[in-house]
């Protein structure tokens, strides 16, 4: 059972955010660490705080899709469609990225990872902030994810990310399915909660 959003932790959450910091937040699936995507140092912690190898790039979470202007060059008819029939929800859809995002959104792929959630704690905390927030999951490079506030606690301690908003516990089970729709044909590039015959099927 997901708790209904607390308006003044969420709002707690985005002000951490908007002065730079680093938040961990729950998801449909697990807790995801959230950063303003216009600041890079807070962007480069999240690489620290989760030990990531910097090749891999960090993905967005946006509150509508009209947020896309500002990350991404086109959006081909196969992402509009699975937009239609996905979003909310967790489906990631790797983009052209404009070029004047920061690194660790694209890490040198020319492609960013947007997706809009629909969890509610997650989605009302990109709406309060009012620009979108990177959605990396909140735990150690290759360790298992985490899924309440204690967890994030044991996991990420050094360094332990700015503050924990605490919506309790999430589902758990496999992360967002992530499709590249950047070339035609789309491939899937992640298996994730969304069945790819799901996938396919929106264009049978």
């Amino acid at each position: 059972m997901v708790l209904s959003p607390d308006r003044e932790l969420i709002q707690r959450a985005a002000d951490i955010i908007r002065k730079g910091g680093v938040i961990a937040f729950p998801t449909e699936t697990s807790y995801g660490l959230g950063a303003s995507i216009k600041n890079v140092y807070a962007l480069e912690w999240i690489y620290i705080i989760k030990k990531r190898p910097r090749d891999k790039p960090l993905l967005i979470l946006i509150s509508d899709i009209s947020d896309l202007i500002h990350l991404v060059n086109q959006v081909p008819p196969s992402a509009v469609a699975l937009m239609e029939r996905f979003w909310p929800g967790p489906l990631t859809l790797l983009l052209p990225a404009r070029p004047e995002l920061p690194w660790p959104l694209c890490a040198n792929t020319n492609k960013v990872g947007v997706r809009i959630s629909s969890h509610s704690w997650a989605n009302s905390l990109v709406k309060a902030l009012g620009s979108p927030i990177t959605a990396t999951s909140a735990n150690l490079s290759n360790y298992p994810a985490t899924c309440n506030a204690e967890e994030v606690r044991d996991q990420l301690q050094s360094p332990p990310p700015d503050y924990i908003l605490d919506g309790g516990s999430t589902a758990g089970g496999p992360p967002s399915t992530i499709v590249d729709v950047s070339t035609e044909p789309f491939k899937i590039i992640r298996k994730g909660i969304i069945d790819p015959k799901d996938i396919k099927s929106v264009f049978l």
